[in-house]
């Protein structure tokens, strides 16, 4: 790769363009619900969620934020009203979930849902311990039509947690009312902040109208009553920091083991790779119809930049190969040069089964437009071979990451386990795009269809309606496939920039490693 020519610098400055535009989208996100409300609640004493957060984590450890960017592009704030993501508490890894109380007093939205329901699947597919840094009002009572019934999983999700011998942790710092009232009644363990913690299924409004009752806050779901009466609270903290101070040492007390196989190099024989992360901004094309070689990818993110390729000369459009991530082995399925046709989906089938022989986990670096289509290649059996493909990819246990670096179309992003094929980890690089086909494909189908549906009427075309409409499906199209629309929506966990995929890789392997890692002990029918 050379890093000297013109076509490079495109690249790298439109990445850095793209990225200067996601950090302002953060910016937005860390920002909560504005500067008034953030003031208000630290005139109130209180600490913001990500500064819980930062608290609650060991000292310069790292945070793997996840879907910093949902509800982006909707009628909600970006973020969603909660921060969640993977850190490490008393050297124990833990997923984390924290409301954020200057966003609608953290009520939970739509997208609330999709988020809390993610980082839950998360603790749960790798064995994390859940962490709750509670403080909301409960649901946004104007979209209750659309979390009620679906938000019962929330609670589902922790019982189930528990059963299963993973952690559960309610850190209540403001109210935790009506249905968020069984957050801290289905955890293992709860800590209330003394004279901040309200825990009631009714506050004294709702029992007034319901009862005639007359009662105050503390009597009813104080955290000094759920102390010393209901026993719902395990240990009462004097303010904030004194709960996260005990939230560390129930962490502390666990006696957490990761089930995974570990690392095959020691952390600190790990190699770091040869090329500059620097350089990776400059190796997707800003053009994404023009061609680039996801190999160049590699050699940046991998330890030594040692990437042992399976099959090198079969099927081009697809590299397959095996490497190490800080430390760990994976295998990698990249797409190199957009279209996959037979040859590229028998090869990932044939990988696919071999990592899960031995138990290795799977990277995918999407950058595919779709299944080649034709009379030559539906004749030689493109169907059946990607779905040998995706058969390989539904059935296949070890863990999948995803990295979506360009085009991820068509049923290419479901071979390559995309979101619907439930890998433990995706994310997104600001290149990447998203949707069923390209924008001009779409518009040019619907174009043909609209053409021939006037001709077997016998009726005119009206062209110049047509170049109108395809333009527009166009435009609607080419917005609606770029990643912070698709990030907004939860199809991923995530944008990140490109010289962090290394790390991110690592800490997404790390975690992966607290559950145990076995390959699939069969596959469905492979039509031949």
């Amino acid at each position: 790769m050379d890093t000297t020519t013109a076509s490079f610098a495109t690249n790298r400055d439109a990445m850095h363009e793209r990225l200067r535009a996601l950090e302002s989208v953060l910016d937005d996100a860390r920002g909560g619900g504005g500067e008034r409300y953030v003031e208000r609640h630290h005139e109130r004493g209180k600490l913001l969620a990500r500064e819980r957060v930062e608290l609650l984590l060991d000292e310069d450890a790292p945070f793997l934020e996840l879907q910093p960017f949902m509800a982006w592009g909707t009628d909600f704030l970006v973020g969603a009203s909660v921060v969640t993501g993977i850190g490490t508490i008393e050297g124990v890894e833990c997923a984390v979930l924290a409301h954020d109380p200057t966003v609608r007093g953290g009520a939970s939205n739509p997208y609330t849902l999709r988020k809390v329901l993610r980082i839950a699947e998360i603790a749960r597919e790798n064995r994390l311990p859940l962490i709750n840094l509670v403080e909301s009002g409960g649901a946004d009572l104007p979209t209750q039509l659309e979390i009620f019934i679906p938000g019962g999983r929330m609670f589902r999700d922790l019982t189930q947690l528990s059963a299963m011998g993973i952690p559960t942790v309610a850190i209540v710092f403001g109210n935790s009312t009506a249905g968020g009232a069984y957050v801290p009644g289905m955890c293992d363990y709860t800590v209330f902040v003394k004279g901040a913690a309200k825990v009631f299924l009714g506050g004294p409004p709702l029992v007034r109208m319901a009862t005639g009752e007359e009662s105050g806050d503390e009597e009813l779901g104080g955290a000094e009553m759920h102390s010393r009466t209901s026993g719902l609270s395990d240990f009462l903290a004097e303010d904030e920091r004194d709960a996260l101070r005990i939230g560390r040492d129930v962490v502390r007390h666990l006696n957490r083991r990761k089930r995974g196989p570990g690392r095959r190099v020691p952390a600190h024989d790990v190699a770091p790779p040869a090329r500059d992360p620097e350089d990776l901004l400059g190796i997707v094309s800003a053009d994404l119809k023009v061609p680039f070689d996801t190999r160049e990818l590699l050699r940046h993110v991998v330890d030594g930049s040692v990437y042992d390729e399976f099959k090198p000369a079969y099927g081009t459009s697809l590299s397959t190969g095996w490497a190490e991530i800080h430390g760990y082995p994976v295998g990698i399925l990249a797409s190199i040069q957009g279209v996959l046709f037979s040859e590229e989906a028998q090869k990932a089938a044939q990988f696919i089964q071999l990592a899960n022989q031995k138990d290795v986990p799977l990277v995918f670096v999407h950058n595919t437009t779709g299944f080649m289509v034709g009379k030559e290649y539906e004749q030689g059996g493109i169907i059946k071979h990607g779905a040998q493909f995706i058969n390989a990819v539904s059935n296949s246990t070890v863990p999948h990451l995803g990295v979506v670096v360009g085009a991820s179309y068509g049923a290419a992003n479901y071979a390559m386990s995309g979101r619907a094929y439930a890998p433990r980890f995706l994310f997104s690089w600001p290149s990447a795009v998203s949707s069923v086909m390209g924008p001009d494909q779409l518009a040019g189908v619907l174009s043909l269809v609209a053409r021939q549906a006037a001709e077997a009427r016998g009726k005119p075309f009206d062209e110049e309606l047509d170049a109108r409409t395809k333009a527009a499906v166009a435009g609607k199209i080419t917005a609606e496939q770029v990643a912070l629309m698709t990030s907004g929506r939860g199809y991923d966990d995530g944008i990140i920039d490109p010289r962090d995929t290394r790390t991110v890789l690592g800490l997404c392997l790390s975690a992966c490693d607290g559950a145990p890692i076995a390959g699939a002990d069969g596959f469905g029918v492979f039509r031949t």
